[in-house]
């Protein structure tokens, strides 16, 4: 995995990652599936457990279709590092832009047994392009404790953006196949 501390940001609506933060990682796939599949599967939150085994939970603080002020509560394991203990790690996370079918941009903190983000960014873009949906992502951490090994904290937030898009990918892909037999029958 790359460093992407001196690429320029991924934005929705012109908000990006924090440009600042010393952990900052980016990752994209090419999905071969239709951008509604890849939008619906990304921003239905509640069912992200069903086709991601790193997220064991995933509630909607709101109700109704994702929207720029939803929030969301999700869990994940964290691994036991160098610096913190094995946990399970919850993330409430805030919806600060979305435009449908082309970008979502969220934030907020993350905290587990000894182990606290102060704020992790979070930002997808979802491009149409010849083949499927192109998908890109960039997330950043803050926080002295994250901060203090920067590179280990990168490396973790590289794990967990290459399986989601790995994740995103499959269960799209999935999806639109089994869609597409049921439409030929």
């Amino acid at each position: 995995m790359a460093s992407t501390a001196n690429q320029p940001v991924i934005t929705c609506d012109g908000q990006g990652v924090d440009p600042t933060a010393q952990i900052r990682y980016r990752a994209e796939t090419l999905i071969n599936a239709s951008l509604h599949t890849v939008w619906h599967l990304q921003t239905d939150v509640e069912n992200w457990p069903s086709w991601q085994a790193p997220v064991t939970t995933a509630t909607r603080l709101d109700d109704g279709a994702l929207h720029a002020g939803s929030a969301f509560r999700w869990t994940t394991p964290v691994p036991e590092t160098p610096m913190t203990p094995a946990t399970t790690l919850t993330i409430t996370s805030t919806v600060a832009h979305l435009t449908p079918y082309r970008c979502i941009r969220w934030a907020g903190p993350g905290t587990g047994d000894g182990l606290h983000i102060d704020n992790g960014v979070h930002v997808w873009t979802f491009t149409e392009v010849p083949g499927g949906v192109l998908v890109r992502t960039e997330e950043t951490w803050t926080g002295a404790q994250v901060e203090a090994d920067a590179a280990t904290s990168t490396t973790y937030l590289g794990y967990g953006l290459e399986a989601w898009l790995a994740d995103l990918r499959t269960a799209a892909e999935e999806a639109d196949a089994e869609r597409n037999t049921q439409t030929h029958r």
